[in-house]
């Protein structure tokens, strides 16, 4: 069995999504014919979902970890919630966490699932250091980094984030 989790950014431009899910296709491409790949994300808009929908797509297993109890409720804005509730429901595992608020501690918190489950991360990272706000891609790629785990950056040419 091969556990790759995901961290990446939530704001990536429309144009970025299909070059982003092709990139992370061919990523998983390798662990789809054994079928014993195990896709970790926290399915938050963009990247998480992205990389949940290839997981599913190659045949593989998904482990959905919710940062807080009321994330969905809370954080899930309404042009996602279909795709969230999608991803829940063809999860193999549901992983709420203990927090009551989706706040930089559950998401920390969240984060450290990933890491510690993990095999590999993938990172839909344009490579920017962290905001000092904890919780991020950044943040997550270094916990990863320091704890050994092998770091597969995805950023491929034109991808781009809004604002």
């Amino acid at each position: 069995m091969t556990i790759i989790a995901v961290t990446g950014h939530m704001d990536l431009t429309e144009g970025s999504v299909p070059l982003v899910r092709t990139a992370l296709d061919d990523l998983l491409k390798p662990y789809a014919d054994d079928g014993r790949l195990v896709g970790v994300s926290c399915v938050a808009a963009g990247a998480d979902s992205l990389f949940a929908e290839a997981v599913l797509a190659a045949g593989g297993r998904l482990t959905v970890v919710v940062p807080a109890q009321d994330y969905r409720r809370n954080k899930v804005e309404p042009e996602h919630t279909a795709l969230f509730d999608r991803l829940v429901e063809a999860a193999a595992e549901v992983l709420v966490l203990p927090h009551e608020t989706a706040d930089r501690q559950a998401y920390e918190a969240a984060n450290a699932v990933l890491v510690e489950r993990a095999d590999r991360l993938v990172a839909v990272w344009d490579g920017e250091p962290p905001t000092g706000k904890g919780g991020g891609t950044a943040d997550t790629v270094l916990e990863a980094r320091g704890a050994g785990i092998p770091v597969d950056v995805v950023w491929p040419h034109g991808a781009a984030r809004r604002g």
